[in-house]
C-alpha cells in the first residue's frame, strides 16, 4: 500500500514541482473507474436486471458542452453483464441524483414517487394560499396545530429521559443480584431439607427389612440367643433317634445270622 500512496517516494531537496511537464489530454478523454450502480437498471436488449450498488468498470468522461450552474455534467458508460450492450447514464447535479442517458431503463423507486407527490402536494397547497386567504388561515391554524402536537411529543421525551436518569442503574443491579442469591439459598435449603427427608425414610426401610430377615430365621430353626436351651434339647433328641435306629439295625443284622 506504501508504493501505491507514493509514501515511499525519494524526493531530492531541489525538487521543483513547476519543472515537472503537465499531461497534455484530449477534451473528450475517457478513463476507467470502479463503481457501484447508483440506481436499479434494466437491460433493453435482454432484458437484464442490475441491481443498484452492482459494482462495474466503467468508463467515464465530462459530458461537452453540458453544466449546470457551473457543474460539470459526467457521462458514465457501463456494460450489461449477460449481454455485454453498452449503456450509459449522466450526473444530474439539478436533482442531486443520476439519469439514465441510452442501453436501459431505470425502474420504478417509490422513494423518489413519494418525493415527487410530497413536492406536487406542496406546489399546489401554495397556489391554493396565494388565491384564498380563508384555505391559506386554516392551513397556518393546521401547521400550528401539528407544531404544537410535535412539541409535546417532544417534552414527553424529555420527561422520560430525565425520569430515567435519575435511577441509579447500579442500585438496580445490586438489588437484581441480591434477589437471585437469596433464591439460590432458598432452593439450597429446599434441596437440603429434600436430603435428609430421603435419607431418614431409607434408614427406615433398611431397619425394617432387617427385622424381616429376623423373624424369617428364627421361622426357619436358625439358633438365636432367646432359644438356646430349645435348640439343645432339640439336638439331644436327634441324637436319642440315630442311637435308637442304630440298635434296631444292629439287632436285626445279630438275628439274620
Amino acid at each position: 500500500m506504501g508504493e501505491r500512496k507514493k509514501l515511499t517516494m525519494y524526493y531530492p531537496p531541489d525538487f521543483d514541482p513547476k519543472l515537472v511537464p503537465r499531461i497534455k489530454r484530449v477534451e473528450n478523454f475517457k478513463c476507467e473507474v470502479r463503481m457501484m450502480l447508483p440506481f436499479t437498471v434494466q437491460c433493453n436488449t435482454c432484458g437484464e436486471f442490475m441491481y443498484m450498488g452492482k459494482k462495474f468498470n466503467s468508463m467515464k468522461e465530462n459530458a461537452q458542452g453540458e453544466k449546470y450552474k457551473g457543474i460539470q455534467i459526467i457521462r458514465f458508460y457501463i456494460k450489461c453483464s449477460t449481454c455485454s450492450k453498452e449503456m450509459t447514464f449522466k450526473t444530474d447535479p439539478e436533482n442531486g441524483d443520476y439519469t439514465m442517458e441510452s442501453g436501459g431503463s431505470r425502474t420504478f423507486e417509490m422513494w423518489k414517487e413519494k418525493s415527487a407527490v410530497a413536492e406536487t402536494n406542496l406546489s399546489e397547497r401554495l397556489e391554493a394560499d396565494k388565491q384564498d386567504a380563508m384555505t391559506a388561515l386554516e392551513n397556518r391554524t393546521l401547521d400550528s396545530k401539528k407544531e404544537m402536537e410535535i412539541l409535546d411529543a417532544l417534552d414527553e421525551l424529555k420527561a422520560i429521559n430525565q425520569r430515567k436518569e435519575r435511577v441509579d442503574t447500579d442500585a438496580l443491579l445490586n438489588t437484581a443480584a441480591s434477589v437471585r442469591e437469596k433464591k439460590r439459598l432458598e432452593l439450597d435449603e429446599d434441596e437440603e431439607a429434600q436430603v435428609a427427608k430421603f435419607a431418614a425414610e431409607r434408614r427406615k426401610t433398611e431397619s425394617r427389612l432387617l427385622e424381616d430377615e429376623d423373624e424369617d430365621e428364627g421361622e426357619d430353626g436358625v439358633p438365636d440367643a432367646s432359644g438356646a436351651d430349645a435348640s439343645a434339647d432339640a439336638a439331644a433328641k436327634r441324637a436319642a433317634r440315630k442311637a435308637r435306629k442304630k440298635a434296631k439295625k444292629a439287632k436285626k443284622e445279630g438275628g439274620a445270622g
